[in-house]
C-alpha cells in the first residue's frame, strides 16, 4: 500500500535553550490558572552568545515545593521544582497569587552518567537544564528505553514530554497493533492527533491495516470516522485510504454528494465527483 507524505514537525520549543549553551540562572514569573491545581509559571534566561528564550505553560501546583500563597500580601518566597536532572531554586516575591523573582539551576551531577548507561545518544550536561525544565525523569527515559522505540535519542525524550508521548500512549498503539513506531512516528501521531480513539474508530468501520502515514494524512485532511460513515450511508461503502484523502482535498462532502443527487445526478463513483469538484461543478 502506498504511504501518504505527511509532515512532521519538530519540537522547536527548546531549541532556543539546548543551542545556546549551559543555563544556570534567570527570571521567573507566575500567576494562578483557571484550571484547578495549577499555575501558570514563565521563566526566562540567557544562553552563551547572547541568546535569550522563554517559555510559558501550566504546571501542577505541587512541582512548586515550599511555595507560601497563604500569606496575605506581598511577601518574599523561596521554592525549589525538582527534578531528577537537577532543581530549580526560585527567589522572589508573591502577592495575591502573582509573583515574580530569579532563579538558579543546580544540575544533578549523576543525571547524565545515569542518562549516558542507557544509551541515550545526544545527551550533553549544556542541554541539562531543557531535561530538567520538561522533566525529563530517569523513570520515563527508562520506560521509553524499554518500549525498544527506533530513533529514540536523548532529544526526542524532551519532544516527547512536550507533546505528550508517554508510556501508555505506547502501550495503547501497541495493542492495536501500531508496535515499534520509531521516535519521529510517535511525535507526529501526536502533533497531529493520531489518538487510540481515532484509530479504533476506523477500525470499527474496516480500516484496520492503514500505513502510520495514512493515519497522519486522514488526520492533516479530516477524514474522520464521522466523515467515513456518512459515505457509507450514501452507498460508498469501503472507500480505501487514497479516495478518501482525495475526497477530502478537493471538498467532496457528503452534502455535496446529496446536492448533485437533488439535481438527478445519481450513481457517480468517488472519481468522478472528485474529477466534478476539480473542474469546480457545484
Amino acid at each position: 500500500m502506498r504511504a501518504f507524505p505527511f509532515i512532521v514537525l519538530t519540537a522547536l520549543a527548546f531549541a532556543g535553550l539546548t543551542a545556546s549553551g549551559a543555563t544556570d540562572h534567570g527570571e521567573w514569573t507566575l500567576s494562578p490558572s483557571d484550571l484547578p491545581g495549577r499555575i501558570q509559571f514563565s521563566i526566562t534566561a540567557s544562553g552563551e552568545g547572547g541568546q535569550h528564550w522563554n517559555s510559558s505553560s501550566t504546571w501542577n501546583a505541587s512541582d512548586f515545593r515550599g511555595l507560601d500563597s497563604s500569606t496575605p500580601g506581598k511577601h518574599d518566597v523561596h521554592f525549589t521544582i525538582a527534578r531528577d536532572a537537577g532543581a530549580i531554586e526560585c527567589d522572589g516575591f508573591l502577592k495575591g497569587g502573582e509573583g515574580a523573582g530569579l532563579f538558579a539551576f543546580k544540575p544533578n551531577p549523576q543525571y547524565g552518567a545515569e542518562m549516558n548507561s542507557l544509551g541515550l545518544a545526544g545527551f550533553t550536561p549544556d542541554r541539562q537544564f531543557a531535561f530538567a525544565l520538561h522533566d525529563v525523569s530517569l523513570s520515563f527515559a527508562r520506560d521509553m528505553k524499554a518500549h525498544g522505540i527506533e530513533g529514540l535519542e536523548a532529544d526526542k525524550l524532551i519532544a516527547f514530554r512536550i507533546h505528550g508521548v508517554s508510556s501508555e500512549f505506547v502501550k495503547s498503539l501497541d495493542r492495536l497493533g501500531y508496535s515499534h513506531l520509531d521516535a519521529d512516528k510517535l511525535i507526529a501521531f501526536r502533533i497531529h492527533g493520531v489518538s487510540p480513539e481515532f484509530i479504533q474508530g476506523l477500525q470499527k468501520l474496516g480500516y484496520s491495516r492503514l500505513e502510520p502515514d495514512q493515519l497522519i494524512a486522514f488526520r492533516i485532511h479530516g477524514v474522520s470516522p464521522e466523515f467515513v460513515t456518512e459515505l457509507q450511508r450514501l452507498g460508498y461503502a469501503r472507500p480505501d485510504a487514497n479516495e478518501l484523502v482525495a475526497l477530502r482535498i478537493h471538498g467532496v462532502t457528503p452534502d455535496y454528494i446529496q446536492q448533485l443527487r437533488s439535481r438527478g445526478v445519481h450513481n457517480l463513483t468517488l472519481q468522478q465527483l472528485v474529477a466534478l469538484r476539480i473542474h469546480g461543478i457545484n
